[in-house]
């Protein structure tokens, strides 16, 4: 089982999005392993979104992420970071797919209202910035038997 960081965005918290985001990922049968609303510091930001530095974006995206709470949650799930980022959409609202996070509720190409990490290592690095081990809960959903055919004893 993977795990990934998703970021409900300064945009989803403001247009009180985040229950209908987060409702997507349960539905889907991922298991929410943490879950908290912070304030994004510019450097927390900064240091998140390096990989951008120097880029025109970059200094918009880190205001933007700094600029109001967000909610950062924990999923743990069989290929959770290649379908979480399908669920997502493209990373611009104006050219996501209906039917997508970013193609039913974003417009703007700068306010994309959702992050997930791109990668298993990138999510264990992210995981580890935005939660202390403490904070991360593993336990056993009784519903794991009817989101995953593991009829064989094994997580097919």
């Amino acid at each position: 089982m993977e795990k990934t960081l998703i970021i409900l965005k300064p945009d989803a918290i403001q247009r009180r999005l985040a229950g209908k985001i987060l409702s997507r990922f349960e539905e889907k049968g991922f298991q929410i392993i943490g879950l908290k609303m912070i304030q994004i510091t510019e450097s927390a930001a900064k240091k998140h979104y390096a990989a951008h530095e120097g880029k025109d974006f970059f200094e918009p995206l880190v205001r933007y992420t700094s600029s109001s709470p967000v909610i950062v949650l924990a999923l743990k799930g069989k290929n959770v970071v290649d379908i979480v980022r399908k669920m997502m959409g493209a990373t611009f609202g104006s050219r996501a797919e209906p039917g997508t996070i970013r193609g039913d509720y974003a417009v703007s190409n700068r306010f994309n209202l959702i992050h997930g990490s791109d990668s298993p290592a990138a999510a264990e690095n992210e995981i580890n910035t935005f939660f202390r081990k403490e904070e991360l809960l593993e336990y056993n959903p009784t519903d794991m038997q009817w989101v995953y055919d593991i009829s064989t004893g094994q997580v097919i």
